[in-house]
């Protein structure tokens, strides 16, 4: 897919593809989140961008999943500073990818946060950490207080009284 679609692209780590281009007309019909950084200039948008297109042909990184998998959700269960050791972070395979460890990666490169973790430093002030660009999962765009969150299905309108509801279980709804 070397063309440029005239309605812009998005790049995209497929299961089965890797690391594509793909039209944005794709995700018309979903219930979508943009997360927009804040504060950028046009040079880091653009290495952002930059990064994100390095990574195409990139295979899909399943094992990253796994081990997000067993860190999100870790049996036995482990104390939480503990599971971030565990991981084998990925294939560690730089040729593969999943979107949110794509898009951390590239954000990582210039510097700029999405959800780290504070810690008090020797005199009480705050100290981010970074987490490695494979712990990211894309909840962690939408939560990080460096990210504005805009929703297309609101911005270009809503109307809750389109809604079809289901009738017996939800008859006192329409009241």
């Amino acid at each position: 897919m070397g063309e440029h679609h005239p309605d812009g692209e998005l790049i995209e780590a497929h299961l089965e593809d890797g690391v594509i281009r793909v039209p944005l007309a794709k995700y018309d019909d979903f219930n979508t989140r943009i997360c927009r950084p804040v504060g950028l200039s046009d040079d880091e948008i653009g290495r952002v961008v930059d990064s994100a297109k390095e990574s195409l042909g990139r295979m899909y990184d399943l094992k990253n999943i796994w081990d997000l998998a067993r860190y999100l959700l870790p049996q036995p269960p482990v104390p939480e500073r503990f599971r971030r050791r565990m991981l084998a972070l990925g294939s560690g395979d730089p040729t593969r990818a999943i979107c949110s460890t794509l898009i951390a990666e590239a954000f990582q490169k210039i510097g700029y946060p999405i959800l780290p973790s504070i810690k008090a430093g020797p005199h009480l002030e705050e100290i981010l950490h970074i987490r490695h660009h494979s712990l990211f999962v894309p909840r962690d765009f939408d939560l990080s207080p460096y990210f504005s969150v805009v929703k297309p299905t609101i911005v270009y309108g809503f109307d809750h009284k389109t809604l079809n509801w289901h009738s017996p279980a939800n008859a006192n709804l329409a009241d």
